[in-house]
């Protein structure tokens, strides 16, 4: 038996019971009572009508879907990459439907054939499905702020694999292009493929550059700029979950070197990691429409503006936090305290331990609420 983690969540049970018991007869209506969510990450608005129609036009599924995705998936993929990412030069046979991104977070250690004596590098401060798919496959996981940390480079410190997380959960940290490039140039002198989760990569919050009009946008480990041309030891993960609020139909995908993604077909056909032809239609659709990629963003920003000032006013300090569904919180104390304080008035927040230890005096809180019970949560923390 795989010797795994605790799943954190089961640790909030005490604090997410305080907070569903909340009740202040001072606070009008639904505000006086009841739990704000914000532990979780999970969109609540609807799905777009484009994607479900898409999906009930395909419901005819009697045969099985082709595991690599069909050719207009994946060139709809690459136009993707050119139209909102800036990486023109995708090729569609380096491309991969995978269902969810956390399948594929999970298992790429174990499809990269790594095991027992190999390193899986990840940020400090890191989304805990990377550690998790080291152990499957037998891997030792690391934890690494800088390349820097690992010292000269020997086949015990130096990962078969390096994790990018950018931007970043939980701490919705942005990786620029000059820091993405200098990974880049270190991993191909030391043979070390570079995956880089970048799910929420439309959710960018900076400021536009003095005189543009354009919003800022993320980089992507695929950007020209940082590749020097080529994908080589690649590859970039992607998920609509956030940006087309597709999290119940696990449409994502993986892209770059087409070796690598090769070689992710060939296993996958034998294990049956097919995403279903419905939801390969339905990726396709969504992917196709930018109009309510931008209408989801604006949701999610009129909540930050909402939320950040009454995060701050409550005592704590938000870091990074630049891009992603998230504020990143610190009171300087234990996270864990911070929870217990936060259930009181009826909000729940998931500590920064569930993230690497790194994160303990931090609160992760979730843009993912609805509107009501995110204005519940402002005036309770006023």
């Amino acid at each position: 038996m795989i010797r795994l983690p605790d799943f954190p969540w089961d640790s909030l049970a005490g604090a997410k019971e305080r907070a569903s018991a909340f009740f202040d007869p001072s606070l009008e209506g639904s505000a006086g009572r009841g739990i704000v969510d914000l532990s979780v990450g999970t969109p609540v608005d609807p799905t777009p009508e484009v994607v479900r129609a898409a999906l009930c036009e395909a419901a005819d599924a009697h045969g099985y879907p082709l595991t690599w995705g069909t050719p207009d998936l994946r060139e709809a993929v690459a136009v993707w990459f050119a139209a909102r990412r800036g990486v023109p030069d995708v090729d569609p046979a380096g491309v991969l439907p995978t269902v969810g991104s956390k399948e594929l977070v999970a298992w790429l250690p174990l499809l990269l054939g790594l095991g027992p004596g190999d390193v899986v590098g990840f940020p400090r401060v890191a989304y805990p499905t990377y550690d998790v798919g080291a152990r499957l496959a037998g891997a030792t996981p690391l934890a690494i702020d800088a390349l820097t940390s690992l010292g000269p480079p020997t086949a015990a410190t130096t990962p078969k694999l390096l994790w990018l997380n950018t931007p970043g959960n939980p701490t919705g940290k942005v990786l620029g292009v000059e820091h993405l490039a200098k990974v880049v140039a270190w991993a191909r002198r030391h043979g070390v493929v570079v995956a880089s989760d970048e799910c929420y990569a439309e959710l960018d919050w900076r400021p536009r550059e003095p005189g543009s009009s354009e919003p800022p946008t993320t980089t992507s480990i695929l950007d020209p700029r940082v590749t020097g041309g080529s994908h080589e030891g690649l590859l970039c993960v992607y998920s609509l979950s956030k940006q087309s609020n597709l999290a119940g139909y696990r449409a994502a995908f993986v892209a770059g070197d087409p070796a690598i993604v090769g070689g992710l077909l060939e296993v996958r056909k034998h294990a049956g990691m097919m995403v279903p032809w419905p939801v390969q239609r339905a990726l396709l659709a969504a992917l196709g429409d930018v109009t309510h990629v931008v209408e989801q963003k604006a949701r999610y920003a009129a909540r930050r503006d909402a939320l950040l000032p009454a995060v701050e006013g409550f005592g704590l300090r938000v870091d990074d936090s630049e891009a992603g569904l998230y504020l990143w919180a610190t009171a300087g104390e234990d996270g864990r305290v911070t929870v217990q304080r936060l259930a009181e008035r009826g909000i729940l927040a998931a500590p920064g331990d569930f993230y690497g230890a790194a994160g303990r005096e931090h609160v992760r809180l979730a843009l993912t609420a609805s509107d009501e019970r995110v204005a519940a949560a402002v005036r309770r923390l006023g």
